[in-house]
């Protein structure tokens, strides 16, 4: 823990609240949030249409394309820009356990990121085994975590 006190004591004095650094930083942070969020929503719904498509159908190859296409041009790319900015800006952060309770969401979102990886391959594969119903309720995690998570950021609560 302390190395991670001392490394983020670095990047603080390095780009110190409201520097022309930090505040591109927390740009690109927010940029990337919002197109993996947005992709986190829009995938388990083509899931929910995918999944009530019959195997080998043109519907199902079309449905394979636009999964792919979004996990790797949008969804997997967001997701590393998130990663890699927003330790950046923990900074002074550390010790309040509103950003503690934030990770843990995070870290959800995140398991819910690699689970959409693995029905994309399924899916990819013509091996589903989850329900349209299933992935319709899929569909509604990523948006109570954010619903957790813009709160805890905006009002810093504890």
């Amino acid at each position: 823990m302390d190395l991670i006190y001392s490394i983020v004591d670095a990047i603080h004095t390095r780009f110190p609240f409201n520097s022309e650094p930090y505040l591109f930083i927390k740009t690109l942070h927010i940029i990337a949030v919002i197109t993996w969020m947005a992709a986190l929503f829009y995938l388990p719904r083509l899931f929910v249409y995918h999944a009530m498509e019959e195997v080998g159908s043109e519907a199902s190859e079309r449905f394979k394309v636009m999964e792919r296409r979004l996990m790797k041009a949008i969804m997997n790319p967001s997701l590393v820009v998130v990663v890699a900015t927003g330790p950046l800006m923990m900074m002074d952060w550390l010790q309040t356990s509103w950003l503690w309770l934030k990770l843990v969401m995070v870290v959800g979102m995140i398991f819910m990121h690699f689970f959409f990886v693995r029905c994309v391959r399924e899916f990819a594969h013509d091996r589903n085994i989850l329900s349209h119903k299933f992935y319709r309720y899929a569909n509604e995690v990523p948006t109570v975590l954010m619903f957790v998570i813009v709160p805890l950021v905006v009002m810093k609560p504890f």
